[in-house]
């Protein structure tokens, strides 16, 4: 009887000291989530800066259609370059869609890209992105000096560009959109105004 009896104080003192564990672990990943900040778009330093007027293009939309970039228009545009070998880029596709769907009222899509044409016009048909506008033009991508892909460009309806980055995720594709409407370059400027 004595051996059960310290069996189920053993028992309930493990049980207290795994419930005191969890509390400290809880407690430390909440300060870890204060102290790291939410992380925005990868910005680079090359080609027109955050500010600056884009350059102009007016391109072909293999859709069909004509696209005109950096000029004024109605409403903003985000020129997202992407590729058809890049699994990155095919995971962001439905959160694209997303994204110009809850954004219609002051946001246009365009999906960007270089290289042979009926690669492209095959990874149009097997995405089914024939509702986007989709440009291939080196000069485009040059324009903006995108050196690594998926790569983002948002111009607001003055074809000023607003904010820019390299896009991993749905929520470096919103930092985007939250630079915008916070009137600042980018996620990590704003930090580091803040801190």
């Amino acid at each position: 009887m004595t051996v059960l009896y310290f069996a189920v104080v053993f028992l309930f003192l493990a049980v207290l000291g795994l419930a005191l564990a969890f509390w400290v672990l809880a407690r430390q990943i909440g300060v870890l989530f204060e102290r790291i900040a939410p992380m925005g778009a990868l910005v680079n330093d090359s080609g027109p800066k955050i500010g600056d007027q884009s350059p102009r293009f007016a391109l072909q939309s293999i859709n069909g259609g004509a696209v005109t970039l950096g000029a004024p228009s109605v409403k903003a545009s985000l020129i997202f370059f992407l590729s058809p070998t890049c699994p990155v880029c095919k995971k962001l596709l439905p959160i694209l869609r997303s994204a110009r769907d809850s954004e219609r009222d002051w946001l246009d899509v365009v999906l960007a890209s270089d290289g042979e044409m009926s690669k492209h016009q095959r990874f149009v048909a097997t995405a089914k992105l024939t509702d986007f506008p989709y440009v291939v033009s080196t000069e485009l991508g040059l324009g903006y000096r995108v050196s690594r892909l998926p790569f983002a460009v948002l111009l607001d309806n003055k074809g000023t560009i607003k904010s820019k980055g390299l896009i991993n995720s749905r929520e470096q594709l919103e930092s985007l959109f939250n630079a915008h409407d916070m009137g600042v370059d980018s996620i990590q400027d704003y930090l580091e105004t803040q801190s």
